[in-house]
């Protein structure tokens, strides 16, 4: 029982830990950083399944069958992932013709190259759900809570151990003193 809580005290802190890298790497204004994003739709399965964490970059160059995340990504607009299908000189502009793999046919717009976020180089599959949970209050709550509660047990019972420690030890050696 002990080993079990042990484990699963180190693997909530390490998946808490690694959620909050992933995050804060993604913050960062650096030019060229790694982006992650949360897929919220089912157009990219089975390549991406819907609640998948991925890992967007951006590079210089974009080939067909690349997927790619592009759009705004503000509170109320969400980037969209897509695959490269076909790429277009537009009087020197580079555009590109997207499409989910799920879909039937092409987007309707075609994305500038400027609107492109980056390149899909990792995907999570359902990680993106705990992300997801983690920006609501209750989920916050759970994440933050239950950790917590384990640590505090944990620490708990290290402090429970030691004072019968110290009890049995006294005990100890006040049968010693009356011989």
């Amino acid at each position: 029982m002990k080993k079990l809580i042990k484990t699963i005290q180190v693997v909530f802190l390490t998946l808490i830990v690694s959620i909050g890298l992933l995050l804060l790497v993604s913050i960062l204004p650096i030019t060229g950083n790694l982006k992650i994003f949360v897929v919220l739709s089912g157009s990219m399965e089975p390549a991406i399944k819907t609640g998948s964490v991925i890992v967007v970059k951006p590079t210089k160059d974009y080939k067909i069958g690349d997927i790619i995340t592009f759009g705004k990504n503000t509170r109320t607009e969400t980037p969209i992932t897509h695959r490269i299908v076909e790429i277009i000189d537009d009087n020197g502009r580079v555009k590109y013709a997207t499409k989910g793999d799920a879909n039937n046919a092409a987007d309707n717009s075609q994305v500038a190259s400027n609107r492109v976020i980056g390149k899909v180089y990792f995907k999570a599959p359902y990680l993106g759900y705990a992300i997801d949970s983690a920006k609501k209050p209750y989920g916050f709550l759970f994440i933050i809570i239950v950790p917590a509660l384990i640590i505090i047990y944990g620490e708990g019972e290290k402090i429970w151990k030691e004072a019968k420690r110290i009890k049995e030890e006294k005990k100890k050696g006040e049968l010693k003193e009356k011989k």
